[in-house]
């Protein structure tokens, strides 16, 4: 199945025109800041018709979605997220036959991705807003027409920042997603720090009430920064490891490619991370429901976990949830072990870590630290799942990469020039990268969320690899910006 049938839709949306000429460093920067400027303004405006004292807080999910709740950008990122998992997977299955080496069936593909996108924009805003009317976050000042009107604020948020996203890609200092988290995470970060050093449990509060064990409290209560500094530390560490592969250029021209470690950056864990922040809408729909097998449902036993008598209950077997405040979360089954796991800094630090090696689940009884290990390794399979697919999709295969090379006329020294031996040298770098720097990223995401970093695992390593692809970019575009014609050559593609 090609996607030559939306064609006529996808004509319709609008689009950001290439281009002609490459924008130099200060109009770059230009389109960088005023999209940030965008992003804080709509992450701190409220929607009309919301009451904000009423929400609760989904802080992981808000992480990776460069999202808000209550704001304008409720759903932020999240629609444009999910529409290119789901984009790769239809295209990773076979389901949607197209060639993306052609420009024509690639513009297709992002035509019908940005269609999908827009979408999932209006599903995910009716879902948020269904669940904030069931929070009693809807102040009914237009009447019957609050919903909707808080509908389609959600939705235009996504699709502002799915414009942002692309206006950046092309007059920007790189990707609006990656920028767009960084900017959360950053806030997050900050709030953290603060929170540590003048929140009520924070280094002043310890000060203040003085005692034997002061600088005992205070050094635990300084772990989260440290955890932040070492996990900084080590993704710059990896940042840092390379490969450089030969090239030469005519008779005397010699180079290299670098093989960045992380070959394919924050791209597998910011899809596997937001795929798995997106069961919490399913945690939501299982609160309070059973699925009886062989035996009968009980409706007058309160704990819902336990009203199956003589049989099995499906649901607990899955995935039981149950509500905390206006959202839901799972506290056994199948979901539950693929759960992210997180540190929570309402306890003290080592109260947290001891809870990893004591909590069992309510239903079947299961040592928290197989949890632990479970969600890891599901982590990094994911990321090794995502990551094989982003490189079928944007062709950064050993044979992509190999011909890209062949058509800008460099070849391996002391090799004649043929693209089968460019491909034959990559393969023995580019695949193992691939499968070795995606679990790498998964488990480093896993861990530091575990050890307490502040702004989550997952959002330091996106920072910290976003910035650096951000300086890089920086770079490449100087000196794109001095030749027209490798600028040619990377916008055909």
């Amino acid at each position: 199945m090609g996607l030559e049938y939306l064609k006529p839709i996808i004509s319709l949306l609008p689009e950001v025109a290439i281009p002609q000429t490459p924008p130099d460093f200060k109009q770059r920067v230009f389109w960088t800041l005023a999209a940030l400027i965008i992003f804080y303004s709509m992450y701190h405006i409220p929607a009309v018709g919301l009451n904000i004292n009423v929400f609760s807080s989904l802080n992981f999910l808000q992480l990776v979605t460069a999202s808000r709740i209550g704001s304008l950008i409720t759903a932020g990122i999240g629609p444009i997220i999910l529409a290119s998992i789901f984009m790769q997977l239809l295209v990773g299955a076979k389901i949607i036959n197209i060639n993306l080496s052609d420009p024509n069936q690639r513009a297709q593909f992002h035509g019908a991705q940005k269609l999908l996108a827009i979408v999932l924009s209006f599903f995910e805003a009716f879902v948020y807003t269904n669940y904030l009317a069931n929070g009693g976050a809807l102040v009914p000042i237009f009447g019957p027409y609050t919903f909707f009107i808080v509908l389609i604020q959600i939705t235009l948020g996504s699709i502002i920042l799915m414009y942002l996203d692309e206006i950046l890609s092309k007059y920007g200092l790189g990707s609006g997603i990656s920028l767009f988290i960084a900017a959360g995470v950053s806030l997050s970060v900050i709030g953290g720090i603060l929170n540590i050093l003048f929140g009520t449990n924070g280094i002043l509060a310890i000060l203040s009430e003085g005692g034997a064990i002061v600088f005992a409290k205070m050094f635990e209560a300084f772990i989260p920064i440290f955890s932040t500094i070492l996990v900084l530390l080590i993704v710059v560490y990896f940042e840092g490891i390379k490969i450089d592969i030969p090239i030469s250029y005519g008779y005397g021209l010699t180079n290299s490619i670098p093989l960045k470690f992380f070959y394919l950056s924050n791209i597998p864990v910011i899809l596997a991370v937001a795929f798995l922040a997106n069961t919490q809408f399913l945690a939501m729909a299982l609160v309070d429901q059973n699925l009886c097998i062989g035996g009968h449902l009980d409706t007058t036993i309160e704990d819902k976990a336990y009203a199956c008598q003589g049989g099995i209950d499906l649901i607990n077997i899955i995935g039981r949830a149950e509500r905390r405040g206006n959202t839901a979360v799972f506290i056994d089954g199948f979901f539950y072990f693929i759960t992210p796991v997180h540190h929570n800094f309402d306890q003290p630090y080592f109260s947290q870590i001891s809870t990893y090696f004591t909590y069992s689940t309510p239903i079947f009884q299961i040592p928290e630290i197989i949890h632990i290990i479970i969600y890891l390794i599901f982590l990094a399979f994911l990321c090794v799942i995502f990551g094989q697919l982003w490189v079928e999709i944007t062709g950064m295969g050993p044979a992509d990469v190999a011909k890209q090379i062949d058509n800008m006329g460099f070849q391996i020294p002391g090799y004649r020039r043929d693209v089968r031996i460019l491909t034959a040298v990559l393969e023995r770098y580019i695949p193992p990268l691939i499968f070795l720097s995606s679990i790498a990223v998964g488990l480093l995401a896993g861990i530091a969320d575990l050890i307490g970093a502040l702004g989550t695992g997952t959002g330091i390593l996106l920072t910290v690899s976003i910035i650096n692809n951000f300086y890089q970019n920086i770079q490449r575009m100087n000196l794109l910006g001095q030749s027209s014609l490798f600028y040619d050559f990377l916008k055909k593609r």
